[in-house]
């Protein structure tokens, strides 16, 4: 996986297979998406009209405040740590701003992201905050795309193999089964593990646009992306087990929020507003009583969602107050 690859037509003349694949696509996108939406959205109604949602506030109010203190202190890690991805890109790009105001993008970026959608937090912004520190277009496209990468490849060695061990059952209305599952668990921590294959081994890895020189990262620096990104996941999942009061094993727990992550992405609402709880309602409801559930839920929205998202705003604040165009600062 490159972070950035070659134009399309390029490949595509390359490739028979990618020629294909790019013809699909917008059909895919066009039909798929809208499908999927149907499909998420009916497990929503299906299950939503039957939560105690009075119960759900009132488990969410019970909770101890040490209980709470330890989630959020798990949240603030995991966002911590999500800082360090765009640090993996200063690396590898060499570009001169501080660490500390790389880190600050960063963490401010994702913040939003989780609130608004990766467009507008993930992309958008974190490029704006960029620019105006003085970075080129080029090297802005391969720190946010070394930071995406870096989170979904975790992602796909974490999920791949809790989906490849079995110990998520899909509801029955996602009309997959649970072979199927574990089959894409495996395609999934392949595709990571090819990463790090294709930094170490892959020739002709470099590519020049507009002037600028992009490859690959190091097989090393590849390595440090997976390990960051999967602990970074861990302590999401460890912050809902913790709100769950450990009723559900952690591998459960942390396999739940990793479908509830992707399906959140999928769907085009802001902060996954009730696709998480569907998620959550669909594969854990026989297992934790409602209220229960959806109270953790939702002290989980509270903490890892909406308190980021004010220090956030502070962040961004301060990031566009005092962004210089000079990004030759100290490091």
């Amino acid at each position: 996986m490159a972070v950035i690859m070659p134009s399309s037509a390029a490949r595509a003349s390359a490739n028979p297979f990618f020629a294909f694949a790019s013809s699909l696509w917008p059909h895919v996108r066009r039909w798929g998406v809208p499908v999927f939406g149907i499909v998420v959205l009916g497990l929503l109604a299906s299950h939503a009209h039957k939560v105690d949602w009075a119960g759900a506030w009132q488990a969410l109010w019970r909770y101890s405040p040490l209980v709470l203190l330890a989630a959020l202190g798990l949240a603030t890690i995991s966002h911590a740590l999500y800082g360090c991805f765009d640090l993996i890109g200063r690396h590898h790009t060499k570009h001169k701003l501080p660490r500390l105001q790389t880190w600050a993008i960063a963490v401010t970026s994702y913040a939003f992201n989780l609130n608004l959608g990766s467009l507008v937090g993930g992309v958008a912004l974190r490029a704006r905050l960029y620019a105006r520190a003085g970075l080129d277009e080029a090297t802005i496209a391969q720190i946010v795309g070394i930071s995406l990468a870096t989170n979904w490849l975790g992602y796909g060695l974490v999920a791949g193999s809790l989906f490849a061990a079995g110990l998520i059952a899909p509801p029955s209305q996602a009309h997959i089964g649970a072979t199927a599952l574990r089959v894409l668990g495996v395609c999934m921590v392949l595709l990571a593990l090819g990463y790090v294959v294709a930094c170490a081994f892959a020739r002709g890895r470099t590519w020049r646009v507009r002037g600028k020189k992009l490859q690959l990262p190091s097989a090393r620096l590849a390595v440090v992306q997976l390990v960051l990104s999967a602990t970074n996941w861990a302590l999401m999942g460890a912050a809902m087990y913790l709100l769950l009061g450990q009723q559900v094993p952690y591998g459960i727990t942390l396999g739940v929020l990793m479908a509830a992550s992707i399906i959140g992405v999928i769907m085009p609402i802001p902060g996954g507003l009730g696709v998480i709880e569907a998620v959550y309602l669909a594969l854990l409801s026989g297992s934790v009583k409602q209220s229960t559930l959806m109270g953790a839920v939702l002290a989980y929205r509270a903490l890892y969602y909406f308190l980021p998202l004010m220090w956030g705003l502070v962040l961004y604040g301060l990031l566009e107050k005092f962004s210089g165009s000079d990004p030759s600062g100290s490091e």
